[in-house]
C-alpha cells in the first residue's frame, strides 16, 4: 500500500517560518529530526510518552495507538536513536521520557527569532 503524498496547499498569511537561510548539513540534520516525527504513530507515542510525567512503559503503549508491541517497540527504538526520548530499563519493563533538549532543537529551528 502507498502513503497518500497529497497535501493542502500553504496559505501565505505568516512571516518566514525560520530568521536565516540553512546551510547544507544542517538541513540535512534537521530533515533527519522531522523525519523521524513524520510517522503518524511516532508522533502519536511521543505525545503519550509527553503525558506521563514518570515515564510511559512499552506495555502501556501498544492499546493507545492499536499497533503491535514489536511495531510500538520499533517506533520507539527510532524515536530513542534520535535522542527525542530516553529509556530506563526496570527489570523486564523499558520506561521511555521525552528528551525535551532534543526536541526543543526542532521547535527552536521553527521559530523565527
Amino acid at each position: 500500500m502507498m502513503e497518500d503524498m497529497s497535501t493542502m496547499p500553504i496559505q501565505a498569511c505568516c512571516p518566514p517560518l525560520l530568521a536565516s537561510p540553512l546551510a547544507a548539513d544542517e538541513a540535512e540534520q534537521l530533515a533527519a529530526g522531522f523525519k523521524v516525527l513524520s510517522d503518524p504513530a511516532r508522533l502519536q507515542l511521543l505525545s503519550l510518552i509527553a503525558a506521563q510525567s514518570d515515564g510511559a512503559c512499552t506495555c502501556d503503549l501498544t492499546e493507545p495507538v492499536a499497533l503491535a508491541q514489536p511495531t510500538v517497540s520499533h517506533h520507539l527504538k527510532v524515536l530513542l536513536a534520535a535522542g527525542l526520548v530516553t529509556r530506563e530499563r526496570q527489570a523486564q519493563y523499558s520506561y521511555y521520557r521525552v528528551n525535551p533538549d532534543r526536541v526543543a532543537v526542532l521547535r527552536e529551528a521553527l521559530e523565527t527569532s
